[in-house]
């Protein structure tokens, strides 16, 4: 491998949501410079840190229309049969919900966890209760996506958390996603919340680290043999 590849494979990509703060932190800590030195030198970490919270790393994702990928780095919270929020209009029986906590050194930028069309985006208004609550799930701010796939209509649901206080969905009603497909993010921690019908066997523990685009958090059916992977 030659010096250049080192440095390309080492080096992640910033997502373009996130250069604007990283130039904001950057002049910042300029400014500070001219009142106290070392105050600089903060801001300069600070700055590299901002860059590191917007990464967008590249990820291989599983080609396969029977997985459940994970849509978010972080920590599996919780794994339980619960209704959907009203605002999915899912229906009335409880789904296997998998939860994936991100915290602030996490990347966040989220991802379709199956490849399906875009039926429903719904935005509630709401607190910034610490993310890891499960109560969370019912009282926070929050966007959830409605996903036709090939095993009927899952939810996605993005949670704003303690620190979090922007929830950006890039993708449309009607729009095409394939699995591991980026389709928005949540800035400085937040969770991820996906909604399964009956079918869905969990494929995770709480308490496990999930990556988005290539951990599989459940599976349909079983006796699966090998899978194709996509680059993305």
């Amino acid at each position: 491998m030659s010096l250049v590849d080192t440095v390309r494979n080492t080096l992640v990509p910033v997502h373009r949501d996130g250069w604007k703060f990283v130039a904001i932190f950057f002049v910042v800590s300029v400014i500070l410079g001219f009142l106290w030195e070392p105050l600089m030198w903060l801001g300069f970490v600070l700055t590299a840190w901002c860059a590191y919270f917007f990464r967008d790393p590249e990820r291989v994702t599983p080609q396969d229309p029977d997985l459940v990928i994970s849509p978010a780095d972080g920590r599996v919270s919780a794994i339980a049969m619960v209704t959907p929020p009203l605002e999915l209009e899912l229906g009335s029986e409880p789904m296997l919900r998998i939860s994936v906590f991100m915290n602030v050194f996490n990347c966040h930028v989220n991802r379709s966890p199956m490849r399906g069309s875009v039926r429903r985006i719904a935005y509630r208004a709401g607190r910034f209760l610490n993310a890891e609550l499960d109560k969370a799930s019912q009282e926070n701010e929050r966007n959830g996506l409605v996903i036709d796939t090939a095993h009927g209509e899952i939810g996605v649901v993005q949670i704003a958390g303690l620190v979090a206080r922007r929830i950006v969905c890039w993708t449309s009603t009607f729009d095409r996603l394939e699995a591991g497909e980026r389709f928005g993010l949540i800035r400085f921690g937040s969770r991820l919340d996906v909604f399964l019908p009956a079918g869905a066997e969990a494929r995770v523990a709480v308490g496990q680290t999930a990556i988005a685009g290539e951990t599989v958090l459940a599976e349909f059916g079983t006796a699966k043999g090998p899978v194709l992977g996509r680059r993305g």
